[in-house]
């Protein structure tokens, strides 16, 4: 970089960022001593995050940004530039129309790169148009298609020739032949492949969806669904056939809904490194069936019920609860908001000498050594009601039911609760409030509910921010009026330290390699408690409606869930973003 350029870059960069002006000015020395680019200088003395000095150098040599970190670019896209003049140039395809192809490049000014663009563009008869990107994002996308994509098209090489030619056949010879290329290695790998990458990415669910051009492959990702990689259309009925058969279910069967379960293995060098369950379902769609695979890790451990996120008062009532020697504790709450985690790390303080504890579960998610655990298989009639029956004559201390799904399985636990047994279950309920309701809609008497319910758990399960790219943020005057509203309902006592005079400072997580740019790092819980006291059960008896139920607990100083949210996001947990996003749907 010449003096006149930097001079000039230096006087830009100083209305960018005038709160450095220090850091520009040893920045531009130093440029000036080494004849280097003051914007290398800046990125190496980590006097600006890598994305934000791109932008500035975006903005400054007049060309378009983007941040392709957060991004999973198509295959198709990807096979535009040959994989060694990506490397060698450092330029990126990211999207493709057909007619224009955008580019990403590391250094704009590369002349070679520009040639080695433009004659891609005269040979295939298309435009291109050129972005300013980090090497960040270089290295993360080229990354991702080294890792997964090689990985991908060494195990489908000539695969895609014999599906195209099984289709092309009968369809009793299209089946046979299908059948024959599922059981074989390449797709065996594709599907190893797309499981050990979430595994180890730490998804919890794998989505395999047929869509009208391709097969995508999506991971969920601390409750967030993210694209992976696409895949062709055509080898959407090997990769759903091969999952099939590794769950033992029918493979001609397309047009309805299956479930099953197998288990698959890490190896790393022939040795196992780690095992996990996994959770099959399989669904029609138009465009073909769709498969959702929910990663079961029986082997990781269990958390204790401080590191779930309940605070002092929570784990007060909770503690005072499963020390009862009978009663019924239900934690509520939709799919995949961390039911099962919390009633684990219940079991794990029950878990001492001296019990019988017996579980009736669907699946079986964590192994729990002193535990009875015992899975219900529905298609043999093995179902919670069954299994509950048969629980209660192996002398049990304590049973841990699945789900409470019917009123069979509702008035088992009910009574059995009320003879002598500590029962723990789970319902499906939007909040505390409403497991009463929801009792007395299954037919369970409100006399009974007063006398065998102990506590009601509420949950959610909400992002937490990354430790390491945590940064305060600026609010709403609205929301900061929500906010206040809320903690004005919250009792004294729990309020920990939250100084209404003194302003509230929220936060969130700007993206880090930690985080992968995402901002979060794992969940953290969300809870409300609804106790049982005498005067609820009175309240119980005379009349079940939610405001009544509501009205008591508020006066019991129970808190809601938004509350406990906007505390932890006081806290520098979660985001209030997050806490709104989860308590108002």
């Amino acid at each position: 970089m010449d003096i006149q350029e930097l001079d000039k870059t230096y006087e830009y960069l100083l209305t960018c960022a005038v709160d450095k002006k220090e850091n520009l000015g040893i920045a531009y020395e130093e440029a000036k001593r080494n004849s280097s680019n003051i914007f290398d200088v800046l990125l190496n003395k980590k006097f600006f995050k890598e994305e934000e000095i791109t932008k500035i150098k975006a903005d400054f040599l007049k060309i378009p940004y983007i941040s392709l970190k957060d991004r999973v670019i198509d295959n198709t896209v990807f096979a535009a530039i040959p994989d060694k003049a990506i490397v060698f140039y450092k330029i990126l395809p990211f999207e493709f129309d057909g007619t224009l192809l955008k580019v990403g490049m590391v250094n704009p000014n590369d002349l070679e790169a520009l040639d080695a663009l433009k004659f891609i563009s005269i040979r295939h008869g298309i435009n291109t148009q050129t972005y300013l990107i980090s090497q960040g994002s270089f290295d993360t996308i080229v990354k991702q298609h080294k890792n997964l994509g090689d990985e991908l098209k060494d195990a489908l090489e000539n695969v895609g020739d014999r599906i195209e030619d099984a289709q092309s056949k009968d369809d009793e010879s299209s089946q046979l032949e299908n059948d024959r290329i599922t059981e074989e290695a390449p797709i065996s790998k594709v599907v190893d492949i797309i499981v050990s990458h979430a595994v180890e990415g730490k998804a919890s669910d794998i989505h395999i969806e047929s869509t009208e051009k391709d097969l995508r492959v999506r991971y969920r990702l601390d409750g967030v669904l993210h694209d992976s990689l696409v895949l062709p259309k055509k080898l959407a009925p090997a990769v759903v056939s091969r999952i099939k058969i590794l769950s033992n279910l029918k493979i001609d069967e397309t047009r309805k809904p299956q479930d099953g379960r197998f288990r698959f293995n890490l190896s790393e060098k022939g040795h196992i490194t780690k095992s996990v369950d996994l959770r099959i379902s399989t669904f029609p769609t138009v465009n073909g069936e769709k498969v959702v695979m929910r990663i079961l890790d029986t082997t990781s451990e269990i958390g204790n019920l401080e590191s779930l996120g309940l605070r002092p008062k929570a784990l007060e009532i909770l503690n005072e609860n499963i020390e009862k020697p009978f009663g019924i504790i239900l934690i509520t709450g939709p799919t995949g908001s961390g039911k099962s985690t919390t009633l684990y790390a219940l079991l794990k303080i029950l878990n001492r000498e001296g019990v019988n504890i017996v579980t009736l579960e669907d699946p079986v998610e964590y192994y729990l050594a002193g535990v009875n655990q015992s899975q219900v298989k529905p298609e043999i009639g093995y179902d919670f009601a069954s299994g509950l029956r048969s629980i209660l004559r192996q002398d049990p201390d304590i049973i841990m039911v699945g789900e409470i799904r019917d009123k069979e399985t509702a008035s088992l636990a009910m009574h059995a609760a009320l003879t002598g047994h500590l029962v723990l279950s789970t319902l499906h309920t939007n909040n505390s409030v409403g497991v009463i309701p929801r009792l007395v809609d299954m037919g369970i008497e409100p006399f009974l509910i007063g006398s065998a319910l102990n506590v009601c758990v509420a949950q959610r399960l909400v992002r937490r921010i990354c430790p390491y790219c945590k940064e305060e943020i600026e609010i709403s005057a609205e929301t900061t009026a929500e906010v206040e509203a809320e903690i004005r309902k919250i009792p004294l006592d729990q309020r920990l330290d939250i100084d209404l005079d003194k302003g509230f400072k929220f936060y969130r997580g700007k993206g880090c390699k930690e985080c992968k740019n995402s901002g979060s790092n794992g969940r953290v819980g969300i809870y409300e408690m609804l106790n049982m006291t005498p005067d609820m059960e009175k309240i119980i008896h005379a009349s079940i409606t939610d405001s009544e139920i509501e009205k008591e607990a508020r006066r019991q100083g129970m808190i809601t869930m938004k509350q406990d949210g906007i505390v932890k996001a006081l806290q520098g947990l979660t985001t209030i973003e997050e806490i709104l996003r989860v308590t108002e749907e």
